[in-house]
């Protein structure tokens, strides 16, 4: 794990950049549910790549969605809600995210919307 946490964050975005257009969604889509996970703007996502920020940093500087805990299911084989280091679980989250905007979800859905959550639920 301690090699994923000092990995930059700026190697691994263009992966994600990729898997969502090889699925006809955008960089400008990626980049929003980057900013809705860690509250980033558009120009601290870009410095941040810019600068080669470690996950570990990139997420140290994040103020975490406070609905990131409404993100589940399986990345990886593992169940993100089960993942115990936190920072793990906000680079799973993360995955999470981009592999469903890749898989065509809605973006009030990804995003975690509370009307889109309440509609969940029932």
């Amino acid at each position: 794990m301690e090699r994923i946490f000092r990995m930059p964050f700026a190697k691994v975005y263009p992966m994600y950049i990729q898997k969502a257009e090889r699925k006809g969604r955008t960089k400008a889509e990626v980049d929003e549910v980057i900013e809705w996970l860690t509250g980033f703007d558009d120009a601290t996502l870009e410095r941040h790549v810019a600068d080669g920020t470690t996950f570990e940093d990139f997420f140290a500087d994040a103020q975490l969605n406070p609905n990131a805990d409404l993100i589940t299911g399986v990345v990886c084989g593992v169940r993100v809600e089960q993942i115990e280091d936190p920072l793990m679980q906000k680079i799973r989250y993360l995955d999470k995210l981009v592999d469903e905007l890749a898989k065509g979800k809605a973006m009030e859905k990804i995003l975690r919307e509370p009307a889109a959550a309440a509609a969940t639920k029932r």
